[in-house]
């Protein structure tokens, strides 16, 4: 009975793949430049082993070594007394191993717990490269997979070929790996999904990815926050094949009519829960976080996905819609919207939702099929290596365009400051404490800086100067400056470095003081006197005389008083005159115009006179 229920798990599992193995998987590569022997100079590609710890956006430089024996890496190095333990100033090795016989994973433990800084693995045909994925273990053997942190990769077998030929000739061969371009960086934001599974019964893998969860909760909410990253969480669903879908099997494991399935999460078909179980709460994840991305807190998903494991393990009996609503409403998330977006799991129809999830699993662009679980796709492409927050963090790191970063991903855990030493190479004025050079997750960039709104300009490795307006309130925009006797000259201006009037030099180093006494640029007149003092002169007169700089010259002091007294008198005298006489047009024009008045007046009443004096000689009046 217990050998036809395995059998029936296999036959089951197989179907449900059957719908989707039809895509495309994508190797995801990084490159390898071999720098010594001149035979082997070039670039090659490798895959990215899907385990251990990628070093994302950096380079690792070591020495290729080749195995005496056990080759194959099956066993333990110790067994045969070899080490690669790196000495005080050696390379470290990159281990060269025949695929074969046992798990690359094993091959990479080996390869670890001998010292190796990473582990090549060498093709035994000729084939596509392939990526190298972890066993399917279920029990304890499988512990070692999440210790395992020293980089992987396949390289062809004529590669492997040629570099095991090199190494028996007795040749150094130094090898570069490279993971900077793995990921693509356009811009300021990464853009990254999650493809997981509510199932917490399908053993290490299951744990790993629950363990993730909770110890990348804090950095992913921080990142959402920020606006650094926009977070995407999926889920994978099969369908059952059509000739199925009255089997107890496709019932079991299956809703909306066998549209979408999950694996039995115990691989036992009379216990425990079903695949149906699994695909509801995938379901109730998916519209948790469209409820909470609409209401502007995607974030929330990490604490519901944590909670839900701590307080509802299928171990415990409590996977169950009771469980989860308790934890949805702790969190405050409405509930009636995520059970509107669920829909009817027993309806004879699509879901929205799930049908946008399977659509999501084939591959676009760059990116390959869904195939694996967990699977996270940074920036499109496919993330290889450890689920591990530090490895999963560098790179995602990675994933940001050149100084764009977050202030998280410049810690001293994830990567190295080379501003630190020798100040990257970069211009630096120490005594104003400013460089050009910025720590980058890549490394570093030498580019003049931004002060306080001043511009820098210049190559940034030689030469930074300060320009445009304010330029002098910055390290005095780099120029001359001294202060003596109580008098502080400048040669800043905005125009540049130039010393100033009663200086010459080149404006940047020095300004020296101009004699103008001993020149005989100034204070040249007859009788002056020149004394030179920093920056300036001095020049007086002898006697009574009185020195007028802008002509260069000295006049006598009494004249001049004379002439000031004369010109005021003259002044005075002149302005009496012209208010006498204003005095006499004023008074004339007054006289005028009343005289012109009274004719006026007198004109009107004359005519009457003379008419009746015309009447009474009329009548014979006199």
């Amino acid at each position: 009975m217990g050998g036809r229920l395995v059998w029936l798990r296999v036959v089951w599992v197989s179907v449900l793949l059957w719908g989707s193995c039809w895509g495309k998987f994508v190797v995801e590569k990084n490159s390898l430049k071999v720098t010594s022997p001149d035979s082997l100079k070039g670039i090659h590609e490798c895959a990215i082993g899907n385990f251990g710890v990628p070093q994302y956006g950096g380079t690792m430089v070591g020495i290729v070594a080749y195995p005496k024996a056990n080759r194959k890496g099956c066993q333990s190095f110790d067994n045969f007394d070899i080490s690669y333990k790196s000495k005080p100033g050696g390379f470290p090795t990159f281990l060269l191993v025949d695929r074969g016989d046992c798990y690359f994973t094993a091959k990479a433990w080996n390869a670890q717990n001998a010292g190796a800084a990473a582990v090549l693995v060498a093709d035994n045909k000729v084939e596509p490269l392939i990526t190298m994925d972890t066993p399917e273990e279920d029990d304890n053997k499988a512990d070692y997979l999440q210790n395992i942190t020293i980089p992987s990769a396949l390289i062809s077998k004529s590669f492997g070929d040629s570099l095991k030929k090199a190494i028996e000739n007795g040749d150094m061969v130094s090898v570069n790996l490279d993971w900077r371009e793995s990921l693509p960086h356009p811009d300021d934001r990464v853009e990254y999904e999650f493809w997981t599974n509510s199932n917490d019964e399908c053993g290490p893998k299951c744990d790993s990815q629950i363990q993730f969860v909770k110890n990348f909760k804090g950095a992913a909410q921080i990142l959402e926050r920020k606006g650094y990253t926009q977070f995407t969480p999926h889920y994978i669903t099969w369908y059952c094949p059509e000739a199925f879908l009255l089997s107890k099997q496709c019932k079991s494991q299956c809703i909306n009519h066998g549209r979408y399935c999950a694996p039995d999460p115990e691989q036992d078909f009379s216990k425990g829960y079903d695949g149906k179980d699994v695909v509801v709460q995938n379901l109730r994840q998916v519209c948790l976080f469209k409820v909470a991305n609409e209401s502007g807190k995607p974030w929330l998903w990490w604490d519901y996905v944590t909670d839900f494991a701590i307080r509802c393990p299928m171990s415990d009996k409590k996977y169950t819609k009771e469980c989860a609503e308790d934890v949805i409403k702790s969190l405050g998330i409405d509930l009636n919207k995520i059970n509107k977006c669920m829909g009817d799991p027993d309806a004879d129809e699509e879901n929205a939702v799930l049908k946008a999830e399977q659509d999501a699993q084939i591959g676009k662009d760059s990116r390959g099929d869904v195939t694996i679980l967990p699977t996270l796709v940074i920036n499109n492409r496919q993330y290889r290596g450890k689920l591990d927050k530090a490895a999963v963090l560098k790179a995602i790191c990675a994933g940001f365009q050149e100084t764009t970063e977050p202030a998280v991903c410049l810690s001293e855990e994830i990567e190295t400051n080379e501003c630190r030493e020798n100040n990257g190479g970069c211009w630096q004025d120490k005594a104003a404490n400013i460089t050009a050079c910025k720590d980058t997750f890549r490394g570093r960039i030498c580019e003049c800086p931004v002060v306080e709104g001043v511009k820098f300009v210049g190559d940034g490795y030689t030469h930074c100067e300060a320009s445009g307006s304010g330029r002098c309130e910055i390290n005095n925009g780099g120029c001359w400056k001294k202060s003596h006797e109580g008098k502080t000259y400048s040669a800043c201006v905005d125009e540049g470095c130039k010393c100033p009037l009663g200086f010459e030099g080149d404006g940047v180093n020095k300004c020296e003081d101009v004699d103008e006494c001993k020149e005989k640029t100034a204070c040249q007149c007859s009788g002056c006197k020149c004394k030179n003092t920093w920056g300036s002169y001095e020049c007086s007169c002898s006697d009574d005389l009185l020195y007028i700089k802008e002509h260069d010259t000295c006049i006598s002091k009494k004249p001049s008083t004379e002439v000031g007294w004369s010109f005021l008198w003259v002044i005075f005298f002149g302005l009496v005159i012209a208010g006498v006489g204003a005095y006499a047009v004023y008074k004339y024009r007054i006289r005028s115009y009343m005289d012109s008045e009274i004719r006026a007046i007198m004109a009107q009443y004359m005519p009457l006179d003379n008419q009746e004096t015309q009447n009474h000689i009329q009548h014979g009046e006199i």
